[in-house]
């Protein structure tokens, strides 16, 4: 049975993290009241302090070989703690290409860091057997240490699985061929991938063109099933503007930006522009929402999901493109407990905040799009 529960989002009160921040954090609402003004009380937790991070602006490394990064549009943590990002060489100008005068070299697509931020080797972009997305988007490595890939340009219909050395393995859509969000062979603008070990499934949040999460098997690239929002069958149909305050839409608003399994088997969807997380069972039987920041316009608040690393995933780490901070949720009641961030471009604050990733000591990975152009590491401290 479908049980559907919304939460409306609490504003912590007094945003004690920021203190504990080396930046400065901005934006604070005064103790007891949202942005909005509206009176609001904080979310109640039980047991261990809600997760604190302070970024640390000596990692990484200095990138070698003159590169640089365009746009960084994803990021993944493996078993070994080694840190992959993809980035966006494309989006580089002339001037950044060192076009006009000294500068760089841009950076290959995919590149693996060790802990101390060093990097261990790169690859990507087009080769024989495979076609490179147009716009890279979206990175994971799967627990056999597989590297898949997206990308969300618009003949971009398809994901792609390496060897941790680049070596392709296997494609799943084709480009150019997306059929809507009904389609069953190519996908539609894909965003983000994640692997079931159990089943041997991968699960793709479909996307920037199609509305629905999308399930292969993870060897074979095999149809297995999809869903849109509340576990429907998705609908292509043009929806009006968002309204923050009208219902929750009965469909996924492009993107399906991202999507990310429990280890109890939940699967929580990032419906970005939507301001919401929903979550299923991995049949796609939706069992609850929350709204986070509902207020929230334009690219929207929810841009991923990323759990905690603790035994019991408590916690619920969510980037905000729009807002430019890091939400954190306890999972069980999907409640806002905390925020840290702002928009800015000082070490700790964001322009354009994309994604996220969380190591076995629960520090923090971030990416920023758009001419933020960087990938940011921040260290948990406690909670």
């Amino acid at each position: 049975m479908s049980i559907s529960i919304k939460t409306r989002w609490h504003a912590p009160a007094g945003l004690t993290l920021c203190a504990l921040l080396t930046l400065s954090c901005g934006g604070t609402d005064p103790p007891g009241e949202t942005e909005s003004g509206a009176s609001a009380a904080p979310a109640e937790t039980t047991g261990s302090a809600v997760p604190r991070f302070r970024v640390d602006p000596f990692w990484a490394s200095e990138l070698p070989n003159d590169w640089i990064l365009g746009q960084v549009s994803g990021v993944a943590v493996d078993a070994q703690d080694h840190v992959w990002l993809l980035h966006r060489p494309g989006t580089l100008d002339a001037r950044q290409r060192g076009e006009e005068g000294m500068c760089c070299v841009p950076a290959p697509p995919v590149i693996e860091l060790d802990p101390e931020g060093h990097v261990v080797r790169s690859w990507g972009g087009p080769g024989d057997g495979y076609q490179w997305p147009e716009s890279e988007h979206g990175i994971h490595v799967d627990p056999d240490g597989n590297v898949w890939l997206g990308g969300n340009a618009a003949n971009d219909a398809h994901v792609l699985k390496f060897t941790a050395d680049g070596e392709f393995l296997l494609q799943i859509g084709r480009a150019g061929q997306s059929g809507g969000s009904s389609d069953t062979e190519n996908l539609g603008r894909p965003a983000g991938i994640v692997v079931d070990p159990a089943a041997n499934e991968v699960y793709i949040a479909d996307g920037y063109g199609n509305r629905r999460v999308i399930v292969f098997d993870a060897d074979t690239g095999a149809y297995k099933r999809h869903w849109g929002a509340y576990g429907e069958p998705p609908d292509d149909t043009p929806l009006p503007p968002y309204d923050p305050t009208g219902e929750p839409s009965r469909h996924y608003r492009s993107p399906v930006h991202d999507v990310a399994i429990a280890r109890d088997g939940l699967v929580y969807v990032a419906d970005r522009t939507n301001n919401r997380v929903q979550v299923f069972q991995k049949d796609g039987e939706f069992v609850r929402e929350t709204l986070v920041r509902p207020d929230t316009l334009g690219s929207g608040s929810v841009s991923g999901v990323t759990l905690s690393e603790d035994a019991e995933q408590r916690w619920l780490f969510i980037p905000d493109g729009t807002n430019n901070v890091v939400w954190v949720l306890e999972r069980t009641t999907l409640e806002v407990v905390d925020r840290f961030g702002r928009l800015g471009k000082n070490a700790g604050q964001f322009y354009r905040l994309h994604n996220l990733a969380i190591d076995s000591r629960g520090n923090l990975y971030t990416t920023e799009v758009n001419v933020g152009q960087r990938l940011q590491k921040f260290d948990r401290l406690g909670g």
